[in-house]
């Protein structure tokens, strides 16, 4: 799993043999199970993650008890609660695995050492999430104004992997629409 991390990163910037290292002995491997919570809403998020197989889902709670689901993130994508990352605030979000995940995670402090060792490393991690977090908002805002059919149909455009690997009702909630309004639309087509 680590190279699959420096292979992404690598893409980015030329890593020297040292820093990849350094990289992959500061990154965690964990496996998840789908539903399973990387980080529960209600605490400090102390950590960055990776995905390397899988899809993660950004939740929160309504004021109606009801879990939604703001972003889903596949493979070669950071994660984490960035403002509560940052801040060091009580996140009002979740990071759960939407089906089987692979990633790798690292705690802010590790990756504070690593921003040390070496040269740049900030720069490229603020970078890739910077963009990660406007092509979020880009997918985010294509759906706003529309029906839940053209929703749907947008959603089957932009991220037809992620239609495959994840349960409806976790897309239903991504739309804002019932699970069975979302049945009815897929019926149709």
């Amino acid at each position: 799993m680590p190279n699959r991390l420096i292979t992404f990163l690598q893409q980015h910037r030329f890593l020297t043999t040292n820093e990849q290292a350094l990289i992959t002995t500061a990154f965690e491997p964990r496996n998840y199970k789908e539903g399973d919570q990387l980080f529960k809403a209600g605490h400090i998020c102390r950590e960055l993650f990776f995905i390397c197989d899988g899809v993660i889902r950004i939740t929160a709670t309504n004021q109606k008890g009801a879990e939604l689901t703001h972003f889903f993130l596949k493979e070669d994508s950071f994660t984490t609660i960035l403002y509560s990352f940052n801040n060091e605030t009580v996140a009002d979000e979740s990071i759960q695995a939407a089906c089987d995940a692979d990633v790798l995670a690292i705690s802010k402090s590790k990756l504070q050492v690593l921003y040390g060792q070496i040269t740049g490393f900030k720069e490229l991690i603020d970078q890739i999430t910077q963009q990660k977090l406007m092509d979020k908002i880009k997918i985010r805002n294509a759906y706003l104004g529309e029906d839940s059919e053209t929703r749907y149909h947008l959603f089957m455009r932009q991220q037809p992997d992620i239609v495959r690997r994840v349960p409806l009702k976790d897309i239903a909630g991504y739309l804002g629409i019932t699970p069975q309004s979302l049945s009815r639309i897929r019926k149709k087509h």
